[in-house]
């Protein structure tokens, strides 16, 4: 039996890179899996090779979507026991030349797209009743390790991260009396497409070949690499399990000892 049979997860962000991982994983240790994000054909594909697992498109920046999201889960497997609120995304530019659309644009995906996609399921995850997983539900959102410490060129998205760690830990002061735990994990440059990006940026507006541009982005980290998704899945179930009833309020840095 795995550690989360009977416990519906909803992974948003959940088609690729990291949301994909934490799917996996989670669906191998016995998860019933919603996954939900704006492009249908990768949540379809992955849920195609994922027993008990149902792909919804929703955009998290709108709050009708994310009720929407929720209200899909829910008919599909029941209340929602677990939330991995993953979907995010990172743009760059120094912070003289950022404009205010691409500033708003970065918290309502990041900071924002995490309050509604968490107020939408917060009534699941908090009730009470007489299921066996009870003291098993969760939220946790994937912040950043930009959510810990600063970067150049990445103010909006920094400060977003920053507010998704405020984020985990007020709900975690709030609900402490409530059958759940709220955390977030902060990984570092992490082996996904988003980070392919990066290492395009980078490549485009200074001259680096690829394995250069990687070198700049894995010089903070201590044991010089980029983490790899399953090691952020692995967290994330461990934050899950029973073991972690009395983790919360938490932000676990992934990130090879850079904070």
């Amino acid at each position: 039996m795995g550690t989360l049979d009977g416990h519906h997860v909803l992974v948003t962000g959940g088609g690729t890179g990291i949301g994909a991982a934490i799917a996996r994983c989670l669906s191998g240790q016995g998860a019933k899996l919603s996954i939900a994000g704006r492009r249908l054909e990768p949540l379809q594909a992955l849920a195609r090779e994922l027993p008990n697992t149902t792909a919804i498109a929703a955009d998290i920046t709108s709050d009708a979507d994310c009720k929407a999201m929720a209200a899909a889960a829910h008919a599909a497997h029941g209340p929602i026991d677990i939330l991995i609120a993953n979907a995010g995304a990172a743009e760059s530019a120094p912070f003289a030349k950022t404009s205010l659309a691409q500033w708003q644009r970065m918290l309502d995906i990041n900071l924002t797209g995490a309050f509604l996609t968490a107020q939408a399921v917060i009534g699941d995850v908090t009730r009470v009743d007489n299921a066996p997983n009870q003291t098993q539900r969760r939220i946790i959102f994937v912040a950043s390790v930009a959510g810990l410490k600063g970067f150049g060129y990445v103010a909006p998205y920094v400060a977003a991260k920053h507010g998704v760690v405020g984020l985990a830990r007020a709900l975690a002061a709030e609900y402490a009396r409530h059958p759940i735990t709220v955390n977030a994990v902060c990984p570092g440059f992490v082996d996904t497409p988003l980070l392919d990006a990066s290492l395009q940026t980078i490549i485009g507006k200074t001259g680096r070949d690829r394995e250069q541009a990687l070198a700049d982005l894995t010089r903070g980290n201590p044991q010089g690499r980029v983490i790899m998704p399953d090691e952020v899945a692995e967290t994330v179930l461990w934050l899950c399990s029973p073991g972690a009833a009395s983790i919360t309020g938490q932000a676990i840095a992934i990130a090879g000892g850079e904070v």
